[in-house]
């Protein structure tokens, strides 16, 4: 079965990684920027907004059977029958004034005459429309994302990658590094899969790295804290959503950082805890294990979310922090 499981994560990380590799030349990202910016200009509706609704879509879309994958530079994507309107007998139809007729979301965003799926300005300024129907501000915005996708963690993720977007002003937020200090003295392997017994048979959905005791644990990346407090399995944990709608769980803490709060945003190398081996029982329980982070991944594809397997990723950050810091030398 752990077979089966590993060899199922190994290829779904080089799905993810091949899949993340796409569109991530700085290029690409001027040029949704730009197109972020002409349609905020038009409509009022902030960059950063469409650009969170764009950066979700498209992840979603990677992972998702059900969805075209992602060709173009904007990442959302409509179906022919809510683009050109559910009873019009032409999903393929491009007139605005038919669209519209047929109650279609479709509008023309680059002056052709013409509601384009394949235009990516269209398709940008017609969510952009969308939105601007309950407002511009903060509020209204969240209203209209729920009306959209009816899922208050859609709404959440989307409201978080906006906020680390106006943050940071800039979209190229990939960058990771290793949870813990490569000078430490840590050691770690693939146990992502294995049986776990406490509280009930479960897989293990994590990395067990292994370090002394208050060793300074690392945001892996740019993200914005989702999660902080105690779990009976994780003991103090702290959750980070990445720009590419990957929750990073770091378990076991020893405690955290100080001022460390949910909806804070991190970098990667922001200090977040230390090393422990807390967990296995009510608030404060600790030592039932030998020290160690807990480090798991996992996905969110629209309706749910689930765990895959870490270890390649911490060998490639670990690989990537070194070659940067000799770069550095």
């Amino acid at each position: 079965m752990r077979a089966f499981l590993i060899i199922g994560t190994i290829l779904l990380f080089m799905s993810f990684s091949l899949r993340d590799a796409h569109a991530k030349g700085p290029d690409e990202y001027q040029e949704r920027m730009k197109l972020y910016k002409k349609v905020e200009t038009v409509t009022l509706i902030p960059w950063y907004y469409l650009a969170a609704v764009d950066q979700y879509e498209r992840n979603i879309r990677q992972v998702r059977k059900d969805l075209p994958k992602a060709e173009s530079v904007i990442g959302i994507y409509f179906t022919p029958e809510k683009w050109a309107g559910p009873t019009n007998p032409n999903p393929e139809e491009e007139n605005p004034a038919i669209i519209q007729f047929f109650n279609g979301m479709g509008v023309d965003g680059d002056g052709d005459g013409k509601a384009s799926l394949k235009s990516d300005e269209d398709v940008l300024y017609t969510f952009s429309n969308y939105l601007l129907s309950y407002g511009i501000d903060d509020d209204n915005i969240k209203i209209g994302l729920w009306n959209y996708y009816h899922r208050d963690k859609t709404v959440g993720i989307i409201v978080g990658k906006a906020k680390m977007y106006r943050h940071f002003g800039r979209l190229d937020l990939d960058a990771h590094v290793f949870p813990l200090p490569l000078r430490s003295n840590h050691s770690y392997r693939s146990t992502w899969g294995d049986a776990r017994g406490w509280g009930g048979r479960r897989i293990h959905e994590g990395t067990d790295i292994f370090a002394g005791y208050g060793v300074p644990v690392r945001a892996t990346n740019y993200g914005i804290v989702e999660m902080k407090g105690w779990n009976k399995f994780g003991g103090w944990r702290v959750g980070i959503r990445d720009i590419n709608n990957t929750y990073h769980y770091f378990a076991h803490l020893s405690g955290f950082a100080k001022d460390l709060k949910v909806g804070q945003i991190v970098e990667p190398g922001t200090l977040i805890g230390g090393v422990g081996s807390s967990g296995y029982g009510p608030p404060g329980t600790s030592g039932k294990f030998p020290p160690h982070l807990h480090y798991g991944m996992y996905k969110d594809n629209g309706y749910t979310e689930w765990s895959f397997d870490p270890t390649p990723h911490l060998r490639l950050w670990k690989q990537q922090e070194r070659q940067a810091l000799k770069s550095k030398k």
